[in-house]
């Protein structure tokens, strides 16, 4: 799996979706955000959530990330093809959030 190429959809795909239905877009509108997700087997990307759409997708470690979400690229990969809940995981070990209580259920309203 290319962890790269996977994330340039997952960002693709959140905004096609937030441009699909105006009322997540006018939820998301006033959140600025920025995401860190670190592979334990790989590199870290950061992405920045901003006027309602996920966007500066970069292959680095955020300066100040808001929510850091740690991982091997197996899990990452089992969680995108939805063979694995995302509960599981984190009880599990295998998935890891670090960030406000606010910004970890944001992470939902992205996948």
């Amino acid at each position: 799996m290319n962890v790269e190429a996977t994330l340039v959809g997952l960002v693709d795909r959140f905004n096609r979706h937030v441009a699909r239905h105006p009322g997540i877009a006018e939820e998301l509108a006033r959140i600025e955000r920025t995401i860190e997700i670190r592979f334990t087997d790989g590199p870290t990307y950061a992405v920045d959530l901003a006027r309602s759409r996920l966007e500066n997708l970069r292959t680095s470690a955020a300066d100040r990330a808001d929510l850091r979400i740690t991982t091997d690229q197996a899990t990452f990969e089992q969680l995108v093809r939805k063979e694995l809940g995302p509960m599981k995981a984190i009880v599990t070990g295998r998935l890891r959030l670090d960030g406000s209580l606010e910004d970890k259920l944001l992470l939902r309203r992205l996948l």
